[in-house]
């Protein structure tokens, strides 16, 4: 089993960055494939990133193509979300998730997830 533990949200103006980071134990991350989820007060959780096991072909959510971007690091067992550009409509919980797949965008196909990291954007 693996466990995930985000860091890197806090609170930002509009137009500034940061760098989300999930840091996994328990087994080798480079066996998973790795999502990014978010969810908004009063909204359902939302896909917005997700990356191959070996760190190829990141895919994203249309919401934030262009400004995210995810990658990993297999030899330290971390993978990680730039955030440029921030909108007022980023802030949410991020959360990081591990899947069995290779790759994977559905979060039904996520097994073990983090508690997630605050991040809030100022208008």
């Amino acid at each position: 089993q693996v466990q995930l533990v985000e860091s890197g949200g806090g609170l930002v103006q509009a137009g500034g960055s940061l760098r989300l980071s999930c840091a996994a134990s328990g087994r080798a991350l480079s066996g998973y494939g790795m999502g990014w989820f978010r969810m908004a007060p009063g909204k359902e959780r939302e896909f917005v990133a997700s990356i191959s096991r070996t760190g190829g072909s990141p895919y994203y959510a249309n919401s934030v193509k262009g400004r995210f971007t995810m990658s990993r690091d297999n030899a330290q067992n971390t993978v990680y979300l730039q955030m440029n550009s921030l909108k007022p409509e980023d802030t949410a919980v991020y959360s990081c998730a591990a899947t069995e797949d290779f790759f994977a965008r559905d979060a039904v196909r996520y097994y073990y997830w983090g508690q997630g990291t605050r991040v809030t954007v100022s208008s």
